[in-house]
């Protein structure tokens, strides 16, 4: 893992991406959290925790009886979410690993809820089958998946000037922008989930998909 470009750059920008990222994401993420509505007592995993913003929502939702685990490949963003997790005082209900995904280093039918935020999106194509693939495996019979990510434009609708800047970018620097719009719903779908949920808003003229699915 030390020498995984994803995990330099984040460790690098970890203590001051909620400055450079979370200003313009955190309203989709906090929908997310809204439309995913987790309960108390549950047990969730968060894919892609960074800073350990929703990692904090999500304790408040579970509640003592609950758990939180989350896993990331940036130290760095560890270090800057388990400072925020013990200042918050839930430290007994959050763990939080570093690991690369997939696989999922978790028992078959573990958590009520996985969830991630403006992170599946950041996986090869090809890998992403394989990843909600991992999701649907360590979900409990009946649990769900709650989903933000940035998406492609829906069938008739143009990308905007942004937007067409933004794949190019991925395209051709990808070690600068590294992340990509996706179908998410239908890749959702193919990968046997079924969308409970789904909602679309915009993030600086692009669309960004919120999706809960079982």
């Amino acid at each position: 893992m030390s020498t995984n470009p994803a995990k330099q750059f984040y460790d690098r920008i970890s203590h001051v991406y909620d400055l450079i990222a979370d200003g313009g994401e955190h309203k989709a993420r906090e929908q997310g959290l809204s439309v995913l509505d987790v309960q108390e007592g549950e047990t969730v995993l968060e894919i892609g925790y960074g800073t350990g913003n929703s990692v904090l929502e999500l304790a408040k939702s579970v509640g003592p009886t609950g758990q939180v685990l989350g896993i990331d490949i940036s130290k760095g963003m560890q270090e800057v979410a388990r400072k925020k997790v013990k200042e918050a005082g839930f430290k007994d209900t959050v763990s939080l690993l570093i690991g690369a995904v997939p696989p999922l280093p978790f028992e078959d039918d573990s958590f009520d809820v996985v969830t991630m935020s403006f992170t599946l999106e950041l996986f090869p194509l090809e890998t992403i089958p394989t990843v909600l693939d991992e999701c649907r495996r360590v979900l409990k019979p009946g649990g769900r998946l709650g989903v933000v990510s940035m998406a492609t434009v829906e069938e008739g609708d143009k990308k905007s000037a942004l937007e067409k800047t933004y794949i190019w970018m991925h395209t051709h620097f990808p070690h600068i922008v590294d992340c990509q719009p996706i179908p998410l719903e239908k890749m959702v779908q193919k990968a046997g989930f079924k969308l409970d949920k789904q909602e679309r808003i915009d993030l600086f003229t692009m669309p960004v998909a919120i999706i809960v699915a079982t």
